[in-house]
């Protein structure tokens, strides 16, 4: 099991290191999507463990991005994701705090949505792209 787990891990850092700064935000977009869907799934099989470890996950690159805001010069778009961002914070915990998978959902539509933004101007942005 592990060097498929190592494999993973390094095809991962391989992306990572490779990728322009728009594609490693749409992989950290597709980091917490895949944190929250595993969180849900946790929670309907009534794993703490899991459902903690997989929202710790999430919290964690949703704070990473939020982080990453430059406010003073990002001008409006930078205070929305923000709002955004601290919206997210605030349902994953309401759906640790009450057990309820459904502030998950709302979560994940938002990061999906998100992320196909995202996605989509990394890819007008690729050389070669038609924009």
């Amino acid at each position: 099991m592990y060097p498929a787990s190592s494999a993973v891990n390094s095809y991962r850092q391989t992306q990572v290191q490779g990728g322009t700064p728009l594609e490693r935000v749409v992989m950290l977009y597709d980091g917490a999507i895949r944190h929250m869907n595993a969180a849900r799934d946790a929670m309907a099989r009534q794993d703490i463990v899991a459902r903690r470890d997989a929202i710790s996950r999430a919290l964690a690159i949703v704070g990473e991005l939020q982080a990453t805001l430059d406010l003073e010069r990002g001008g409006e778009i930078a205070t929305t994701l923000d709002r955004l961002y601290d919206f997210v914070t605030s349902r994953l915990m309401d759906a640790t705090i009450k057990k309820d998978p459904k502030p998950i959902d709302e979560c994940c539509r938002v990061f999906e949505t998100l992320r196909e933004g995202w996605r989509t101007i990394a890819a007008q942005a690729a050389p070669g792209s038609a924009a």
